[in-house]
Parts: structure tokens; C-alpha cells; sequence
């Protein structure tokens, strides 16, 4: 089987449900920016920090979920779709590493150990893919448990980020003003 078709050279593209759309419409925004976190994610595996990679391995596999569903223009209940137990999911996942860390007394820049930089990267791309979204959202029908997802997945990105700095010695550095 060849990896291109030569369909995509109108500038259009399919999706789930095999209808004809631009690759410039809101829903190929938003689960293209949903797919170039995830492989943002695939860069900073493995952190060097066993728990935080089963973490992240998961939340790759979310992310996939999430462009399934975005891809979807009109899903049926047995579709591959994020829910409410997703996001209930990565708040466990934050609040299991809370006590890891030093309360948050300032902003910090986005900065510290290769795999903790790239994890703020990870979440910079998150919150822009959580923008695409609800841009989605309001020009046509989507999850609104995923586009909850990534907000709250953002948040997770920033907790691994600062959990994988303080693990590998590399402290926090506050703008200045």
C-alpha cells in the first residue's frame, strides 16, 4: 500500500465520515495541532522518571482519541471518543504529584532540564490545540469532554514539567519585572 494517494493536492481532505473538507477548516486546525502535540509528547519519552512516562504514554493515546473525535464531523456512540473520565483521569494524575512540589508563590519561565523544557513546550502546543478547539466549537459540533481535556491536560503538561525539573536538580527561575 503507498503512503500518498494524491487527494490531498486540491487542498481538500477527507474525513472520518469519508465527506470533503479544506485543510484550512477548523476541524483539521484543531485535530492537526491536537496531532503535532502528541508528537511533541513522543519527544520528551523517555523522561529518565518511569511514572511520569507511563503518564505520558497514556495521554499520547488519549491524544489520539482526541483527533479521532475532532475528526468526526457527526459520531455515533460507539466512535472513539474522550469523556468525562479522561479528564478525572489527568486530575488524578496532577493532584497525585502536588505534594511532589514546592507551592507556587510567582510565575516561572519556561525553562529548566532538556525533557522539562520540552514538557512546557508540550504544554504551550496543548493550549493552543485546546484554541483550535473551541474554535471548532463554535463553527460546528464537537466534544465539549475533549476540548475539557486538553485544558486540563495543559495543567498536567506544566505539573510533569516541574516535577521532571525538581527531579533532575534543575530549579525554577521567576521573570523578572
Amino acid at each position: 500500500m503507498k503512503i500518498y494517494t494524491g487527494r490531498g493536492d486540491d487542498g481538500m481532505t477527507d474525513l472520518r465520515d469519508m465527506s470533503r473538507v479544506s485543510k484550512t477548516s477548523p476541524r483539521i486546525e484543531a485535530y492537526g495541532t491536537v496531532d503535532e502535540l502528541n508528537a511533541l509528547v513522543g519527544t520528551v519519552r523517555p523522561t529518565g522518571h518511569d511514572d511520569i512516562d507511563e503518564k505520558l504514554a497514556g495521554v499520547q493515546n488519549h491524544l489520539h482519541v482526541v483527533q479521532a473525535d475532532f475528526a468526526n464531523p457527526e459520531p455515533d456512540q460507539d466512535d472513539p471518543a474522550i469523556t468525562a473520565e479522561h479528564v478525572d483521569q489527568v486530575e488524578a494524575w496532577i493532584d497525585a504529584y502536588d505534594d511532589e512540589l514546592e507551592p507556587l508563590e510567582s510565575f516561572i519561565l519556561p525553562t529548566g532540564s532538556e525533557k522539562g523544557s520540552r514538557l512546557h513546550h508540550a504544554r504551550t502546543v496543548c493550549r493552543r490545540a485546546e484554541r483550535r478547539a473551541v474554535a471548532l466549537a463554535a463553527d460546528a459540533q464537537a466534544n465539549e469532554d475533549a476540548i475539557q481535556y486538553l485544558n486540563r491536560l495543559s495543567d498536567g503538561l506544566f505539573v510533569w514539567a516541574r516535577v521532571v525539573n525538581a527531579r533532575d536538580g534543575v530549579p525554577e527561575e521567576s521573570p523578572t519585572y
